[in-house]
């Protein structure tokens, strides 16, 4: 369960212990924050300069530049969320989307498409239920953020 930090303003470190014990609470609240995201581009500068920018809120990343090291990883570590770029060289991002679900086997999972296209032009990757959000590159990072922090639907 997310941390009650997201809906407490803090007063300062009047109402704990010591400033050891404030900044201990902000610490596992982090910790109850971040996200264990699979990002899956082929772009690989793209795809780490996402990992880089995610590790910075604490997110623990994970790359691939294909669909099936991205399908290795998944059965190996449990991820929270994936985002998935829709064309990859050895198989769509729909089809690895599909693939990615159901190695959850029933676990929530946030699967999100990246694409340089518009939804009205992702394709098979705008099926109803396949992909839970759709980010266009440039990727809007507020909206990143939005998606990962919100339950998965």
């Amino acid at each position: 369960m997310p941390c009650a930090a997201r809906a407490v303003l803090f007063d300062g470190a009047s109402s704990y212990a010591s400033p050891r014990a404030a900044c201990a609470y902000w610490d596992a609240c982090l910790e109850d924050l971040a996200v264990n995201v699979l990002i899956v581009d082929d772009n690989k500068a793209a795809a780490d300069l996402l990992r880089e920018l995610l590790g910075l809120e604490e997110h623990t990343v994970h790359c691939s530049y294909c669909a099936q090291d991205a399908l290795d990883a998944a059965t190996a570590t449990a991820f929270d969320a994936a985002l998935v770029d829709l064309v990859l060289p050895d198989f769509s991002g729909a089809e690895l989307a599909r693939r990615l679900r159901a190695a959850a086997g029933g676990r929530s999972l946030l699967l999100i498409a990246v694409s340089g296209l518009g939804l009205e032009d992702a394709g098979d990757a705008a099926a109803p239920g396949l992909f839970d959000h759709h980010l266009q590159k440039p990727i809007d990072f507020e909206a990143l953020d939005r998606m990962l922090a919100a339950p998965v639907p």
